[in-house]
């Protein structure tokens, strides 16, 4: 499996996505948002190179996950690699989360000039997509920081052709 670059991992989380969840945080990103959460992870050069049998050894150890969640830096400046880990997290069973700064409808035309993000989106079941923007930020949202992030159900927008949101929240 392809390494990645990484800024950490919270190996149990409840605030990246339903249920108990490891969070794993990528090294890079492009959009620079203003008010973000984790301005170091913006460095494409920061972070430390992982080895992804090294989470899939973590996840296995952990019999409350639920699910993994791929945020950032931008997972989709690593599909290629992310897409491969997340087939080994599917057969475990467990559902994968992904916060993009990109829109769902730019990492579709984005396809043929980067084809490994469909790879990757692919393996996404939910997609937390947009950038953060801090005029819109608000703590009532479910797992969002800002009312223009969509939580998207990945498997049905792909099957349909179109944006499908949804909710966690029974």
């Amino acid at each position: 499996m392809k390494q990645l670059r990484l800024a950490g991992v919270i190996r149990e989380s409840i605030v990246d996505g339903p249920g108990m969840r490891m969070t794993i945080f990528t090294q890079g990103c492009p959009h620079n948002c203003e008010g973000c959460q984790n301005p170091q992870t913006h460095d494409f050069g920061g972070g430390y190179i992982s080895d992804p049998e090294n989470i899939l050894k973590a996840i296995d150890k952990d019999p409350l996950l639920q699910g993994v969640t791929f945020s950032g830096g931008e997972p989709f400046m690593q599909p290629e690699a992310l897409s491969q880990l997340g087939e080994e997290i599917h057969r475990r069973g467990l559902n994968i989360v992904t916060y993009t700064g990109f829109t769902y409808e730019q990492l579709v035309e984005s396809f043929d000039k980067f084809p490994s993000r469909r790879s990757l989106l692919e393996q996404t079941d939910y997609l937390i997509d947009g950038k953060f923007e801090l005029e819109k930020r608000s703590l009532d949202l479910e797992f969002r920081g800002s009312s223009n992030q969509r939580i998207i159900d990945v498997k049905r927008s792909l099957s349909e052709g179109r944006v499908v949101e949804t909710t966690f929240r029974q």
